[in-house]
């Protein structure tokens, strides 16, 4: 290929990278994610490390609760993708690319989930020249029907059966192939429907079959309807709730990476050194506790925001804005929740430099540091693995109650919290809108109960004062699986 014919190539691809938008909190999920994948191959190739996960593999809710929490991430990683548009100032995602026609089809205002028809009256001209009161026709609700009493019905169920008959497909395919990928497919199969596998294979099909329904019912439905209904403004409902996920996921994920090194440093400082920087850290955590944690937040929080105000020229577009208060909540989550992590490492740490080994490492004169790092941590990693796990789930629901008062995330940006921050003045209309309020709470509760159930199975794995009624066999630990 000669350099002329090079060249135009060089330039689209330039092109692309100065179109892309790195966000604050976009650079963090990239970096937590080289983490988890450089964690897993040092994980892989330790049989003392390995054994907790495989048995973190044969829980069947355990997986399932992971499966959830995939599908999660996967619509949170297509919403860390950002670029700007050519000649705008607009930052948009590759989810934001996807849901195109939620986005861009907006009505004026309320419509209930699947109308065709305005949620609020409104006062048109009779040719005649007089004046009526009636629920208009939505602009896109519903549009593709010419006679809407007539068709209305047979097209809502023809598009349900067509989505579900399409997600089965989409499951079934992806299942076969799966077991195609492993072995022979219809043996493979077999022994994934008979349960016959270590990993709970048939569990975790079983599951993503209603998502894949769901899905596909979904995207048949949004092609001519607003399945979950419209906001005040008219903006979908349901582009509002997946948008909402990234947020709760950078919520529950940047605050823990923030929130683990403190814990981590000053827990076993506390711990194993004792004396006066025990006193000194259990001096700091314990004001710390004193203080209101919504008290805290609030003031950073308009603190942050004043600062902002201020310098209105240091953010180039509304996202970076919204990004930057974002970040400095997770910040500030995080100074407010590691002082319980704290406590546990040290009184970890209190019991292991006891132990014969500790005590052997310093009669041999062994480093002080490398006692930390190689002997006082690793034995107290089953706490901060069982505690970022569990804490997961309180640090979404702590983004949702915050944001309902107020002093959440920006206004601007798409949340669980300020879905139910809006709706809760609308649930006292007559007639009442409930839809932004259940839809951020399906969504909310699948979340959290996804990372419950993978959190149990987790703590179940880690935690050695469970113990385990009949432990894997040689075999299982053998399997490829």
């Amino acid at each position: 290929m000669s350099d002329f014919q090079v060249m135009p190539w060089i330039d689209r691809v330039m092109a692309l990278w100065h179109q892309l938008v790195f966000l604050w909190t976009d650079r963090l999920v990239y970096f937590l994610i080289a983490v988890i994948v450089l964690t897993v191959c040092y994980v892989r190739r330790r049989e003392h490390l390995h054994a907790p996960w495989r048995r973190v593999a044969q829980s069947a809710s355990g997986m399932v609760g992971l499966a959830l929490l995939l599908a999660f991430v996967a619509v949170g990683l297509l919403d860390s993708l950002h670029f700007k548009q050519p000649r705008s100032v607009e930052v948009l995602s590759v989810l934001d690319v996807v849901l195109r026609p939620l986005r861009a089809h907006a009505e004026k205002t309320y419509s209930a989930p699947l109308a065709i028809r305005s949620y609020a009256m409104e006062t048109v001209i009779l040719p005649g020249g007089g004046e009526q009161r009636v629920f208009p026709r939505l602009i896109y609700g519903g549009a593709q029907l010419a006679d809407v009493e007539r068709d209305y019905t047979g097209d809502i169920t023809r598009r349900i059966v067509l989505g579900a008959a399409a997600g089965l497909l989409a499951w079934g395919g992806l299942v076969w192939m799966f077991a195609a990928v492993r072995g022979e497919a219809r043996s493979e199969w077999r022994r994934i429907w008979r349960g016959e596998t270590t990993v709970p294979w048939r569990a975790i099909a079983l599951a993503l079959l209603p998502m894949a329904l769901f899905s596909g019912v979904m995207v048949a439905l949004t092609g001519g309807y607003h399945v979950f209904g419209t906001d005040k403004v008219g903006q979908d409902v349901l582009y509002e709730a997946l948008k909402s996920i990234r947020t709760a996921l950078v919520i529950g994920t940047l605050t823990t990476l923030l929130m683990v090194p403190f814990a981590i440093v000053f827990g076993i400082a506390a711990g194993y050194f004792g004396g006066w920087i025990d006193d000194a850290i259990q001096y700091v955590y314990t004001t710390l506790n004193s203080i209101p944690a919504v008290l805290l937040i609030a003031a950073s929080i308009l603190m942050m925001q004043v600062f902002i105000d201020r310098h209105a020229e240091w953010f180039a577009t509304e996202a970076e804005r919204a990004d930057v208060r974002l970040l400095v909540l997770c910040a500030i989550l995080g100074v407010t929740t590691w002082t319980g992590l704290c406590r546990l490492l040290r009184g970890e740490t209190l019991k292991l430099r006891e132990l014969d080994y500790i005590q052997a490492a310093h009669a041999f004169g062994v480093n002080t540091l490398r006692i930390l790092t190689r002997h006082i941590l690793p034995n107290a990693m089953h706490i901060v693995l069982i505690n970022v796990v569990l804490a997961f789930s309180d640090l979404v629901l702590a983004e949702a109650v915050l944001s309902y008062i107020g002093v959440g995330v920006d206004p601007s940006m798409n949340s669980f919290g300020t879905m139910i921050n809006g709706a809760r003045l609308e649930m006292a209309r007559e007639p009442m809108v409930w839809w932004s309020l259940a839809s951020a709470f399906v969504f909310m509760v699948t979340l959290v109960l996804a990372a419950n159930l993978f959190a149990d199975s987790v703590r179940d794995a880690f935690d050695p004062r469970v113990r385990i009624a009949r432990p894997p066999s040689a075999a299982a630990f053998q399997s490829h699986e």
